[in-house]
């Protein structure tokens, strides 16, 4: 059973919602909350505790709402605050809560305080923002490039000063270094925590403290300072979860962040796993360098690190990433089976899981042909840099078919018919040709499906103490293939195994620990227990548990 005396985001399994690809209540093509309240059953069906929903904050879209341009209305193609709090009541009701995506480092070109800044030098407004004198022949303070290419730096004639935008032109940093400013998101946070929500998700929050003087922009001098004033003054005291993105933090300063005596985050989002796949020179947009030794030795740092404090974040994919089954398994003949075992082995380690939309259906990449089939304002920003540096088209494209974050962003896959059943008009971006095949009423009616599998996982994460609150152990951390590790608590023991390979692996019974280990799951039959010699099938997965009479 469930303790209850530990916090409820520690058993409870998050479910990220992209709204403007989640399900379409009105025939424009666009998701909205409607379509989210629509849905409320499959997810309750699925046993998720809280839905983190990406921005749906009043914005230009230029960023799909990571360019917020009113802190406290709804984006009218999504909806309005009456939805949203109809919303947030259907989901109580159905014990599911909702968790905000704050994105305050920056905010939208369009946001009234950014057009007061650029009027003038002297409305409080201007110092909002970061602004710097060109230089002496006019151009930038300094050369640093634009996250979403192109120069950080935006001129603005009014004022005559160029303005810092680390993502993209249009995307203004807040100066967090302004008390006032500091006060008047705290007012906003507060705001929304007041009609009900479960806490919030924190984009880059590893910005807030930068020194753009001296480039400093990553965990800057003053990061800390402002997420502990944050937590006192919107956080201490509430029954709210936080987990704050950063691209920096690493297991070595993870508690910095969420240990219990810092007063700042219950968790953060880490990517070490993530970048490791990445080639050092081209990013996200070349070649996957995917290891499995590299990639689960990072995952088990973690794990040690915040052993017996602070809390990690457990997720195969978001709004950002490719679809795990394309990324690190097999999306073709063994694509169900694979999405059962990357699930298994990565939400049984200890922490709180984050399941991204259409992963409990085993949704897969889709094969982008043209650049104008893009959406991504990175991606599109990126051709354009790396066009200008001799990138061929063919190889951009390539490189984007492999990480790029509109993979993710493909409405969701509900029915066979035409539209996905996500939208009875054109959706808003190209759907991916396989819904045919995968979407939720096919995998649901399959009780061997990946929804189902999902399903089970999420009711053991939630009853089983030795997943909340087991120790953890890497076993074969040499092994190419395989993954396996075991949680302890007392006398009992999981262990949990999962193997990324296409190939039959061979393992003696020298390989893995002996016990009474009893099956609790597993994706493939005629697989002997642990403890002997084991013929391990491609992409298996299981799960065993010795309950340790005698031990």
């Amino acid at each position: 059973m469930t303790d209850t005396k530990i916090p409820w985001w520690k058993t409870a399994t998050g479910y990220q919602i992209y709204p403007r690809s989640f399900a379409d209540s009105n025939g424009d093509g666009i998701g909205d909350l409607p379509g989210i309240i629509s849905k409320l059953d499959h997810l309750a069906d699925l046993g998720v505790g809280f839905i983190w929903l990406c921005p749906i904050y009043a914005s230009p879209m230029r960023d799909n709402g990571y360019d917020i341009a009113d802190y406290y209305d709804i984006a009218p193609e999504f909806g309005t605050l009456e939805d949203f709090d109809r919303l947030v009541a259907e989901a109580r009701a159905r014990g599911i809560r909702i968790v905000m995506d704050l994105v305050v480092n920056h905010c939208s070109s369009d946001h009234e305080w950014f057009r007061k800044a650029c009027e003038t030098r002297d409305c409080p407004e201007h110092d909002y923002f970061y602004w710097r004198d060109a230089q002496p022949d006019g151009s930038p303070p300094d050369d640093q490039r634009a996250c979403f290419g192109g120069s950080a730096w935006q001129w603005v004639e009014t004022v005559g000063r160029y303005c810092y935008c680390h993502f993209g032109p249009q995307q203004p940093d807040l100066n967090w270094h302004n008390p006032a400013l500091r006060q008047t998101i705290y007012e906003m946070m507060n705001w929304w925590l007041d009609r009900g929500i479960g806490g919030f998700r924190m984009d880059v929050i590893e910005l807030v403290g930068k020194d753009i003087d001296a480039r400093h922009y990553y965990e800057g001098p003053d990061m800390h300072r402002f997420i502990q004033e944050m937590h006192q003054a919107c956080l201490a005291g509430r029954d709210v979860m936080t987990v704050g993105e950063s691209w920096s933090v690493t297991p070595k300063t993870a508690l910095d962040y969420c240990g219990r005596d810092r007063a700042e985050l219950d968790m953060v989002f880490g990517f070490n796993h993530i970048q490791a796949a990445w080639d050092p020179a081209k990013g996200r947009f070349g070649p996957n360098l995917f290891d499995l030794r590299r990639h689960k030795a990072i995952l088990a740092d973690w794990q040690y690190a915040l052993a017996d404090d602070g809390w990690n974040s457990l997720y195969l994919s978001n709004h950002d990433l490719p679809r795990p089954v394309s990324h690190y398994a097999c999306d073709g003949e063994h694509r169900v089976r694979s999405a059962k075992m990357l699930a298994t082995v990565t939400y049984l380690m200890k922490g709180t899981a984050f399941v991204f939309q259409g992963e409990e259906i085993g949704m897969t990449n889709v094969r982008f042909e043209r650049l104008d089939q893009f959406r991504d304002i990175e991606t599109l920003g990126q051709w354009t840099e790396q066009g200008a540096q001799g990138v061929s088209l063919d190889d951009f494209i390539a490189g984007a078919n492999a990480n790029a974050r509109d993979h993710a962003r493909t409405p969701m896959q509900w029915t066979a018919e035409p539209g996905a059943g996500f939208s009875g008009a054109e959706p808003w971006m190209m759907l991916n040709p396989n819904h045919v095949d995968i979407n939720a009423a096919r995998d649901r009616a399959n009780p061997e499906g990946v929804f189902e599998w999902y399903r089970k996982l999420i009711a053991l994460r939630r009853s089983e103490s030795l997943v909340w609150g087991g120790a953890f152990e890497l076993l074969l951390p040499n092994h190419p293939a395989l993954v396996a590790y075991l949680r302890t608590e007392g006398a009992r023991r999981m262990l949990v195994m999962g193997s990324y390979s296409g190939d039959e692996v061979h393992l003696s019974a020298a390989d893995l620990p002996l016990g009474d280990w009893q099956p609790v799951l597993a994706n493939a039959d005629g697989v002997n227990a642990p403890g002997g010699d084991m013929t391990v099938p491609p992409y298996f997965a299981g799960v065993w548990i010795e309950e340790g009479a005698g031990r």
